[in-house]
């Protein structure tokens, strides 16, 4: 509970304090000692009145600017436990987003292991073919004669005129055994065009 501080009018104070020094400069002994005794006494207190009024307006101030420093202080900390809850919602979706791009990366980290072992797998399948594959055309090759088609075509026109010319002569034999080797060249150069088709 605060004080209210009336300052004295100073001319009040200086006209009693001047009365009572002229009123003992005209009265003797004892009575002009307590008159000036009284007269230092009102002067002392006038001045501890005026130092704790002045006190009191400095303290009021202070106080005053110490209020409005608390509440600037608490809007200031009002706004930062804001900024924080802002913050920490902030932190909160970052998080979850981290943890479901995790969880999306290791789906997927689990589903490119899942197939590099089937192609791995497959790899191993594979190749197991192809060295079957080169054992069986290895095995190929050793029975097997490689011959461009125009040889083949070359030969079958040869076989033709071979068979027409013991045809000539009447030789049945040396005929069919000419037509044969035709025959066998025309399957060859058919089974080679459904190949290739």
């Amino acid at each position: 509970m605060s004080a209210t501080v009336v300052p004295l009018p100073p001319s009040s104070s200086s006209e009693t304090v001047g009365f009572l020094r002229r009123m003992a400069s005209m009265v003797s002994g004892r009575n002009g000692e307590m008159l000036l005794r009284a007269a230092s006494l009102i002067e002392s207190l006038a001045q501890r009145a005026m130092s704790a009024e002045r006190l009191y307006h400095e303290q009021q101030i202070e106080s005053t600017r110490n209020a409005e420093l608390r509440d600037a202080a608490e809007l200031a900390s009002d706004a930062m436990a804001g900024q924080i809850e802002v913050l920490r919602a902030r932190l909160a979706e970052v998080t979850a987003a981290a943890a479901a791009e995790r969880a999306a990366f290791d789906a997927e980290r689990g589903r490119l292991i899942g197939l590099m072992q089937d192609a791995e797998s497959h790899i191993v399948k594979l190749a197991t073919e192809l060295d079957t594959l080169r054992a069986s055309v290895d095995d190929f090759n050793e029975t097997a004669v490689s011959v461009p088609i125009e040889l083949l075509r070359l030969a079958r026109t040869q076989f033709d005129y071979l068979s027409s010319g013991f045809a000539c002569k009447g030789d049945v034999i040396s005929q069919a055994m000419s037509e044969i080797g035709g025959f066998a060249i025309d399957q060859a150069l058919t089974a080679k065009k459904t190949d290739t088709a």
